[in-house]
């Protein structure tokens, strides 16, 4: 195949996750199909009896942008029964929490990039991360960050849609979905509000469904199949419910918090929200940011869209948010967050950092 210079097979190679050989085959095919209709019209005056001349042969060249066209046609094999849109969210799209983004980094990003020097120092990357915090402050923006930053597979589970009322079924979608994984490793599994798919066992009285199903996460984890190239990320906001098996080094022992939004981390958030919003000279953001205290990153971002549909109902056709807008909606929308919701999210944090588990429950982790 003639490939332009701008043609990097190792770059396609290394974003190819999931492609069996039919998928790199019918990849190729498309890019040279693509680079074929480019040249159609002028292809199409040559008569069939005569050859092609050579001035058009030469322009028959396969380009990266027929290779990018390409992937958007030909879906990987593995992925087509759990394919989602990969998320666009960045790191310069998350306001402030810079301790956060570097943690996550470590964790995810470099075991994928610098899996050489994990070898060098004989060791293995995390299997699993723990995001919790108050409602509101970017847990599951972080996670779409990270899945669009390390270019891996990106697998998004919301907690209950694995239980099932039928017996069995509901380990069963669990074990689907880290089969599902492991063939399209380097991959991230995302389990979102975690706390009701794994709630402590013991503590309740139904039909223990989700005592089977932590029994299996916990096999899937840490059992005898060593889980390679996948990674697990949950979220929650009621860190305190979840089993204490779960939190486990081996598991998700890299338990992150991410906290209520401290002035600099409000400016920041002001900062990506109004980006493109066009304000009037009177509107400081330094002075809003500092008036926020209790606002979590939702609450902000309510907050501006509210002081922009306040410029609206005074004139559909305006082009300009002023500081009048700002105070209204700042009348309107009010802190979710308390002192108290701190005070439970720091306390989970000291529990942690002594090692001391709140058991009780008579079961051996």
């Amino acid at each position: 195949m003639p490939l332009a210079k701008n043609v990097d097979l190792d770059k396609i190679s290394e974003i190819t996750y999931g492609y069996v050989g039919a998928d790199i085959s019918a990849l190729s095919k498309e890019g040279a199909m693509h680079a074929l209709r480019r040249l159609l019209p002028d292809i199409g005056i040559i008569k069939e009896d005569k050859p092609i001349p050579q001035e058009v042969l030469k322009k028959l060249i396969v380009t990266k942008e027929d290779f990018d066209h390409a992937l958007k046609m030909v879906e990987p094999s593995a992925m087509r029964e759990v394919m989602i849109e990969m998320p666009n969210i960045k790191w310069e799209n998350i306001g402030g929490l810079e301790d956060v983004k570097k943690l996550l980094k470590e964790t995810v990003e470099w075991p994928l990039k610098y899996a050489e020097s994990y070898t060098r120092l004989g060791i293995r990357p995390s299997t699993g991360i723990l995001l919790f915090g108050p409602p509101g402050t970017g847990k599951t923006l972080l996670a779409k960050a990270v899945a669009t930053e390390s270019g891996a597979n990106f697998i998004s589970v919301k907690g209950p849609e694995l239980l099932s009322m039928y017996v069995g079924e509901s380990e069963k979608h669990v074990r689907e979905v880290f089969r599902r994984a492991k063939q399209v490793a380097p991959c991230i599994i995302f389990f979102d509000e975690i706390d009701a798919l794994v709630p402590k066992r013991g503590a309740s009285s139904d039909s223990h469904v989700t005592e089977r199903v932590v029994s299996q996460l916990l096999a899937e984890m840490s059992g005898l199949e060593e889980l390679r190239g996948v990674l697990v990320i949950a979220a929650t906001n009621r860190p305190d419910i979840i089993d204490t098996a779960l939190l486990r080094p081996g598991r998700l022992d890299r338990q992150i918090l991410v906290p209520t939004p401290d002035e600099k981390t409000r400016l920041e958030i002001m900062k990506v929200h109004t980006k493109a919003m066009p304000l009037a000279g009177d509107v400081d953001i330094n002075s809003i940011a500092a008036q926020t205290k209790g606002f979590s990153g939702a609450d902000i971002e309510a907050l501006c869209r509210e002081a922009a549909l306040f410029a609206m109902r005074k004139n559909l056709n305006t082009d300009i948010v002023s500081k009048k807008d700002f105070d209204e909606a700042m009348n309107e929308i009010k802190p979710s967050l308390t002192e108290e919701m701190n005070q439970f999210y720091d306390s989970m944090m000291r529990k942690k950092r002594s090692q001391v588990m709140d058991e009780d429950i008579t079961y051996m982790g």
